[in-house]
């Protein structure tokens, strides 16, 4: 046995390289600073950005209810929001689902979040401003408030999430998809999508957009905790519509190395929630697979961007197909 068999057999990084694991240093130097140009990080970092391009490029987004600013305007959501039955507030330069408070209905003056738990207006504009002072931003920058029509979960999710809307993330790299999971909100995650959470991923193969693999908390797990729902039977419906939309995100911000939060609106369909140009690396655990090979294989091919969104995605569907071990 040479040294470096040595290394891949006995040692804890020397079997993730061969699984192909990316790692974070691996993933910052090689991809994000070589194909995310700096100047393009506000494009995604700023959640209005992001909409206002994606209207422009004819990517479908939620419905904009208004945006606050400053401190005077607070006062202006019950006004804003009234006759909406539902909807979400958002800070514009958060991440990781922070400082997200969603609405749920409307009863009576009295605003309720998915829970159920009652929360009054004072508490809504206290939130408001906490974004506006950056609580919840990168850096902890001043911020400000985007007010958002709520999504209605598709009838296809309902029995794999709790008190939350799923989402899907797509990494897409040179306009190519590459690896996907679906983010499940559960109890433990206060009807929260977010893995750090609590909630639960679930790796979903690129060909037919079925669940592959599941996780809570790294841990393998094959029932949604709350719902009981087999996660086996998780099918995203429109897979191909999703995957065309994420390959869209690529070809509207320049970004080659990119990760892609998608929802599927029961009456609007894929949606873009939001952009993401440093994502994490939890996906290749929901997946129990490596990025790095599909990585160089779409390095290897010369002059990826040249190929049309439809020839991409049949590309990716081929070429990182998996199969069940849920």
């Amino acid at each position: 046995m040479n040294l470096l068999q040595y290394w891949r057999e006995r040692t804890v990084y020397g079997r993730l390289a061969g699984k192909g694991i990316l790692g974070m240093n691996c993933r910052n130097i090689r991809y994000i600073s070589r194909y995310n140009p700096r100047t393009l990080y506000p494009l995604v970092d700023d959640k209005l950005k992001t909409k206002t391009l994606a209207l422009e490029h004819g990517v479908n987004v939620p419905d904009l209810i208004g945006v606050i600013d400053n401190q005077h305007d607070v006062r202006k959501i019950a006004k804003m929001t009234d006759g909406i039955p539902g909807f979400c507030i958002k800070p514009a330069k958060g991440s990781g689902g922070k400082g997200i408070l969603v609405i749920d209905r409307v009863v009576d003056g009295v605003y309720y979040k998915t829970n159920g738990q009652p929360i009054s207006l004072q508490d809504i504009q206290r939130h408001i401003s906490n974004i506006l002072a950056g609580l919840f931003s990168l850096g902890g920058k001043t911020d400000f408030a985007l007010v958002e029509s709520l999504i209605k979960v598709d009838d296809a999710f309902r029995q794999f999430t709790h008190e939350g809307v799923p989402d899907l993330r797509v990494i897409v790299f040179r306009g190519f998809p590459v690896m996907s999971m679906m983010r499940l909100s559960c109890a433990s995650s206060k009807g929260k999508a977010n893995l750090h959470q609590g909630a639960v991923g679930v790796g979903i193969s690129m060909d037919t957009g079925g669940a592959v693999r599941a996780v809570q908390s790294g841990r393998p797990v094959t029932h949604h905790p709350d719902t009981k729902q087999p996660l086996s039977e998780l099918v995203v419906p429109q897979w191909i519509g999703m995957l065309e939309l994420a390959c869209a995100c690529y070809d509207m911000t320049g970004l080659g190395y990119l990760g892609v939060d998608l929802v599927l609106d029961k009456n609007r369909g894929p949606l873009l929630l939001e952009l993401n140009a440093r994502p994490g690396l939890s996906i290749q655990v929901a997946n129990n697979a490596g990025l790095l090979p599909r990585l160089r294989r779409i390095e290897s091919i010369k002059k990826p961007e040249k190929f049309p969104i439809v020839e991409r995605v049949a590309y990716s569907r081929t070429h990182f197909a998996a199969q069940s071990d849920l």
